[in-house]
């Protein structure tokens, strides 16, 4: 749960690339790494790097050339409570600047989940029908963020998680965003 920071610590790291993608690739393993780690595998089972595959009812000749592959960050299943969860791994702020309001949600990443979602329905395994996502971000500029919402029958969650928390903070909240859905203030 150690973060790489510039400044003298306890740990000696390598020196990292000062490239975003080691960093995001960093952050997508350590969260994978740690579900595989503290998740019990006799009930949860966890992937990295899964492909999914289009359901495509017909198709031109080149089409398997050019479609891109759906491959989730991080793939949660437990077949004894008939969840699977999908988790999305994103650094950087998940709130940016929209057409109409100060803050919006990424149109980009909530198009990818639904895709992710929604094209694994009807294959005949029941747990793609009800399987839900979570775009997990870090918390940027202090602004944490869990949010939630139904779309055709599947949750979406936008949540964020403070890389700067103690280990046990950040291992009770990634912990909280698998066990169900977020409290809500006023409800």
């Amino acid at each position: 749960m150690a973060l790489p920071v510039e400044m003298a610590g306890t740990r000696n790291l390598p020196l990292p690339e000062r490239k975003i993608e080691w960093l995001r690739k960093l952050y997508e393993r350590a969260v994978a790494g740690f579900y595989d780690v503290v998740l019990s595998p006799s009930e949860w089972k966890v992937s990295q790097g899964k492909t999914l595959h289009w359901r495509i009812a017909e198709r031109s000749s080149g089409i398997g050339d050019i479609l891109p592959s759906m491959r989730t960050d991080i793939f949660l299943e437990n077949e004894n409570s008939g969840r699977r969860i999908i988790i999305d791994t994103k650094f950087n702020a998940i709130l940016t600047k929209g057409w109409y309001r100060e803050e919006s949600l990424r149109s980009g990443y909530i198009y990818q989940m639904y895709a992710y979602l929604r094209s694994q329905e009807g294959n005949g395994d029941p747990l793609s029908e009800s399987v839900s996502g979570i775009l997990l971000h870090p918390v940027v500029g202090g602004k944490a963020v869990d949010e939630r919402a139904v779309v055709q029958g599947h949750e979406i969650r936008f949540a964020t998680v403070d890389l700067g928390a103690s280990a046990v903070e950040i291992r009770t909240r990634l912990l909280e965003l698998i066990a169900g859905t977020p409290k809500r203030e006023n409800a």
